[in-house]
């Protein structure tokens, strides 16, 4: 066994190289320490702080073009600091505010636009402010946008020259649910309790609205929107109109609405679930409610009637019949401006003294004399005049100018002149030749 080679003897340990020690040049850790990023911000600090000197010196030059400018002294190293935020900041504000913001919805544009009042909706130019509301819209939701991303990506310095930098506050968060305690059992208590007293949740205070909305979406206790295709009126025969229209209204009310009411709470249903001690309570809702639906009724025609004197709307402006007379030396408009006044506000007046005289269900079961409040509001009814009396002083001027016209024309034939001066040439009784 001694003459035989081992594996160990047949194969020699490999020799290492060794090792190679090497130290890196000054070049080679300058471009392994190089940021791309560091130097661009050198770059641009020493471009502002060079643009900064060039604008010093012109200005300098420009005051005091005899002498050198002052040296400057380098500005300490705070102040450069914070010079260097600012513009830093302002620089990707900038950068912040060009990126495109995701455009509003066109359903969310129709929601709002359906929001606004049917009346304002109507005119001339309701296409143009339309328009208009709705770029102001858009306008300002892109501004909100870019407000809230830009305070979401940058924190703005404390810095005082950035305090009239305009930033709004970040909308707040929705508050999450309260879910440590049970709160079904309690709300459901609360609910119920609710429901129990909040008449107006019962189903015959449903049914109430129904026969409100049913008998007077559509309907007006005045109505003189076609008075102008039937031609001139005079006064009186508007007056009568008015009184007229407003007791038929009346009883037609009294006839449709105000009996299915009364049929309604002749039934036991009507007071279903309700205890002897809320019967008043009750009773008073129901009488709160039919109130209120007179009271839209009456404003709502009010509102009508003087939408019809509209300077900007003629087109449903009732025509007057007005003479132009002569009596006892005197001419003058019949009927007088003031009865002529006096006769559309009459209607005013008309329209809120109807409906006055309905019981209230309480009283009707009851055999008692309580009347439902369906009195218009006093700033309504002075809306209404102040509005009717302007318009009515508006559409007289140009019959009081024909009226001037007629006085300053012929008024001298009339008030005596012309008289006095056919006395005064019979008198001095001249001959014909004085006239040839």
């Amino acid at each position: 066994t001694s003459n035989k080679r081992s594996l160990r003897t047949l194969f020699r340990p490999a020799a290492l190289p060794p090792p190679v020690i090497s130290e890196t040049s000054p070049s080679q850790k300058k471009l392994l320490a190089h940021q791309r990023g560091k130097k661009q911000q050198e770059l641009l600090n020493q471009m502002l702080i060079d643009r900064a000197l060039e604008v010093y010196y012109i200005t300098m030059d420009e005051t005091d073009g005899r002498g050198a400018a002052p040296p400057i002294r380098e500005l300490p190293s705070t102040v450069r600091k914070y010079f260097f935020i600012k513009a830093d900041y302002l620089l990707m504000k900038e950068c912040v505010h060009r990126n495109p913001v995701v455009p509003i919805q066109q359903q969310w544009l129709m929601s709002m636009l359906a929001m606004v009042p049917q009346s304002l909706m109507e005119g001339r130019d309701r296409e143009r402010l339309t328009e208009e509301l709705l770029k102001e819209i858009v306008r300002d939701y892109e501004k909100s946008m870019k407000r809230c991303v830009l305070r979401r990506v940058l924190t703005k310095p404390d810095i005082k020259e950035l305090d009239k930098e305009e930033e709004a506050p970040l909308p707040s968060l929705p508050l999450g649910l309260d879910f440590s305690s049970t709160w079904r059992n309690s709300f459901i208590k609360e609910k119920k309790q609710i429901i129990s007293t909040l008449h107006i949740f019962h189903p015959t205070m449903k049914i109430l609205l129904d026969f409100g909305y049913t008998t007077f979406f559509n309907f007006l206790v005045v109505d003189f929107s076609s008075s102008r295709l039937k031609g001139p009126v005079d006064c009186k025969s508007f007056k009568t109109d008015a009184s007229l229209s407003c007791s038929k209204a009346e009883e037609e009310i009294m006839s449709t609405w105000y009996q299915r009411i009364t049929s309604l709470f002749t039934q036991s249903e009507a007071l279903d679930g309700i205890k002897l001690d809320q019967l008043e309570s009750f009773y008073n809702c129901a009488a709160v409610l039919m109130s209120n639906q007179l009271k839209e009724l009456l404003g709502r025609t009010t509102e009508s009637f003087v939408k019809l004197f509209d300077p900007e709307d003629r087109s449903h402006l009732p025509l007057f019949k007005m003479d132009l007379t002569f009596d006892e030396n005197r001419m003058e408009f019949y009927p007088s401006l003031q009865d002529f006044e006096e006769a559309i506000l009459f209607v005013v007046d008309c329209i809120g003294q109807t409906l006055q005289n309905f019981q209230t269900i309480r009283s009707w079961l009851t055999g008692g004399t309580a009347t439902l409040d369906a009195e218009l509001p006093p700033h309504t009814i002075q809306w209404a005049k102040s509005t009717l009396q302007k318009s009515i002083r508006d559409n007289l001027e140009g019959p009081k100018e024909h009226f001037q016209g007629y006085v300053e024309n012929y008024g001298w034939l009339v008030d005596g002149t012309a008289e006095e001066r056919i006395n005064r040439f019979e008198a001095e009784q001249p001959s014909f030749d004085e006239y040839t």
